[in-house]
């Protein structure tokens, strides 16, 4: 026997390890907390508590689901059998709830069923399982009384039974035909309910309207970590036959009350929006959130689900606070936009053995989680009040259920590129209130190298070096690109680009080639976008941002703004067995560094340089203004970067950029 712990693994390490608790880790320091709520989750201690190894699969399922909230609880309305199939799926789910004092029952059904199979079948296998559990309910009730005296047995022995169990029925009634549906399949049941409505199901006593596809609530799931001070919203949420921009959300807190059941907590409304900004107020309490889904049509039952732990105090001032006070309101200047790009450091490469004891051991673990991460990033990138943004090491999963969601309540949109089959990639955002998106794309540069046209000049100088090339091939950087026309003035557009270079230290030579691709990559959209769209050339111009991973000094950065890269570049022999030889980059643009080059936008305690870059047409925008980077004193409160105050390893570049050339109907003018 031995308690359980559950200790975070690398993601190359997809199963969760079970073994004899620390008592030291995260979720250690979780499963003790829900050894003192297990009576209020309806469970023993000892599912919690002392769990035989031998068990730890099924343990593990049940343990998890508990560790990161209550379980769902869905508002089924009484006398209502929710009908469900999914698109492309052969089994139909029903969901009803049977209450009858008569039979000794209350609770909710489910059962799935085949398409393909008799009505007939499916009911009786109904009408079984409901049958079953009425008979142990009875026995329950029956076992729980006190045992007859002799004189009470002797009477009851000439007595008919009283708690004798009624017939249990199942079945599907036409109430305009009134008969019964018998002897057809599943599937043509269902046809008819679409089509006629007039189809019950009968169980017990009680009739059934059948309510087929509504919409529902399939998965919610709150943080485990819920800061004051901070965003707060389900980290999942998936609904079907809904639309969330219809559905409501409302947000409730409670104190635990002393006999600790969840279900005596007394609820105050709180918010009524998807994300809710947790108050200082609301420290030391238990959050709930529900949801009701909706569509065009109707409405679904609702469903709720509570934080498993409290509201806890937040880590008080963060640097980035200050910095919003440089961006308090939007621009509303329709010649200016406001730009930011940052590496937000993914869950990938923070949540790992190696990460959290060597390449951020000075980062206390509980920061590098990404339930607490990402309350500090969203927060971060909703106060710079930006019109775009680009972000880079993004999980698909924080694009998909976080930022996507939250930064669409303030009416951003954005798309997002993985890195080849890598689960983190580059993200761009915009203001759809400020611009319309007229295209979006991304490539992976490694596999477009032998069939992409515009890279076969560059890739056919370099192809005979055969460990360079199968190096640059095997990379996983990738860029994105998106095209923005301003709605405010629509004769300007905008081509903004987002990558991440490779990292590696003696990879000088491939950074500096993958900046040659990328260039040549925008430069045949800018040529495609000028030619297809009739664009003017003083009102289009090109924005890059990102994690470049290349100093100053090093070739990428020459190329950007001397616009030639020479074959002499000590970048070309950074590694002498793929060293590139007789090489030389060009592109034609005028661009600069928004931001200059400051000390630093990257400190760890191994490495501390300025890698991240917002270059702009310096011929087409100019700079209007730069929020402050944090001083070298914030940066070393906690030694480096990530830290309790700073959620990734990277410093967010924020710059707002006005077009340089005017337009006035037909006439442009330009400020010099």
């Amino acid at each position: 026997m031995g308690q359980i712990c559950f200790q975070r693994q690398s993601k190359e390490q997809s199963a969760v390890q079970l073994s004899v608790e620390c008592g030291a880790c995260w979720f250690c320091c979780q499963h003790r907390k829900m050894l003192s709520l297990a009576p209020c989750l309806g469970i023993g201690n000892l599912l919690l508590y002392s769990v035989n190894i031998n068990l730890c699969r099924k343990a593990h399922l049940s343990i998890s689901r508990l560790v990161s909230n209550y379980v769902v609880h869905h508002q089924y309305n009484m006398h209502v059998a929710y009908f469900r199939q999914l698109p492309n799926e052969e089994q139909c789910a029903i969901t009803f709830h049977l209450a009858s004092e008569k039979y000794k029952i209350n609770r909710v059904f489910n059962f799935f069923r085949d398409v393909t199979e008799d009505i007939d079948a499916s009911t009786e296998r109904m009408r079984a399982n409901i049958e079953k559990e009425t008979k142990k309910r009875m026995a329950k009730k029956k076992k729980a009384k006190p045992g007859p005296s002799s004189e009470q047995t002797a009477t009851s022995e000439s007595a008919p039974v009283q708690d004798e169990l009624p017939e249990v029925s199942v079945r599907f009634f036409d109430s305009d035909k009134e008969q019964d549906v018998k002897g057809i399949a599943f599937s043509e049941l269902l046809n008819r309910v679409r089509e006629e409505k007039n189809i019950l199901l009968k169980i017990l006593d009680d009739d059934f309207r059948i309510d087929f596809n509504s919409p529902a609530v399939q998965t919610v799931s709150l943080p485990q970590s819920i800061l004051a001070g901070f965003y707060v919203y389900p980290s999942k949420l998936e609904l079907v036959f809904a639309d969330r921009a219809l559905s409501e959300f409302r947000w409730f807190r409670g104190k635990m009350p002393k006999s600790k059941k969840a279900q005596q907590i007394e609820w105050v409304q709180i918010g009524a929006d998807f994300s809710y900004l947790a108050v200082p107020e609301d420290v030391g309490h238990h959050l709930k959130f529900m949801c009701v889904p909706k569509n065009a049509q109707q409405s679904g039952p609702s469903s709720e689900i509570t934080s498993v732990g409290e509201v806890q105090a937040g880590p008080g001032q963060c640097p980035f606070d200050v910095r919003h006070l440089f961006t308090q309101t939007k621009l509303s200047n329709e010649y200016q936009f406001r730009m930011v790009t940052y590496n937000i450091l993914a869950d990938l490469y923070a949540d790992s053995d190696y990460s959290r004891t060597e390449l951020f051991g000075y980062c206390p673990n509980y920061a590098l989680h990404i339930d607490y991460r990402k309350q500090l990033f969203i927060k971060e990138l909703m106060g710079y009040n930006a019109d775009i943004i680009c972000l880079q090491e993004v999980d698909s999963k924080i694009f998909d259920s976080d930022l996507l969601p939250v930064l669409r309540l303030k009416s951003y949109d954005g798309h997002f590129k993985a890195k080849g089959k890598t689960a983190e990639g580059l993200a761009t955002f915009f203001d759809a209130r400020r611009f319309e998106v007229l295209e979006q794309q991304g490539i992976t540069i490694g596999e477009n190298l032998e069939s992409l046209e515009a890279f076969q000049f560059l890739w056919n100088q370099i192809k005979s070096n055969e460990k360079l090339a199968s190096r640059i091939k095997e990379r996983s950087t990738a860029i994105q690109a998106t095209l923005l026309r301003s709605r405010q003035n629509p004769t300007k557009h905008l081509l903004v680009a987002n990558t991440h270079f490779y990292f590696h230290p003696d990879a000088d030579h491939i950074r500096l080639l993958q900046g040659g691709f990328s260039m040549l990559y925008v430069r045949s959209l800018y040529e495609q976008f000028v030619e297809k769209l009739k664009l003017e050339r003083e009102h289009f111009a090109i924005v890059f941002c990102g994690d470049f991973n290349s100093t100053p000094e090093c070739g990428m950065y020459r190329l950007m703004t001397e616009r030639f890269v020479g074959d002499e570049m000590a970048d070309w022999q950074s590694n002498e067995e793929e060293a590139v030889r007789g090489v030389t980059l060009s592109q034609p643009f005028q661009f600069q560094s928004a931001c200059g080059c400051p000390k630093y936008t990257n400190f760890t305690v191994g490495f501390q340089a300025c890698i991240d870059y917002i270059y702009y047409q310096s011929d087409v925008l100019r700079v209007n203004d730069v929020v402050p980077l944090p001083s070298e004193e914030e940066l070393l409160a906690y030694d480096a970067i990530p830290s309790p105050v700073f959620p990734s390893d990277h410093i967010a570049l924020v710059a707002s950029l006005e077009w340089a050339h005017k337009s006035d109907g037909s006439r442009t003018i330009s400020e010099q």
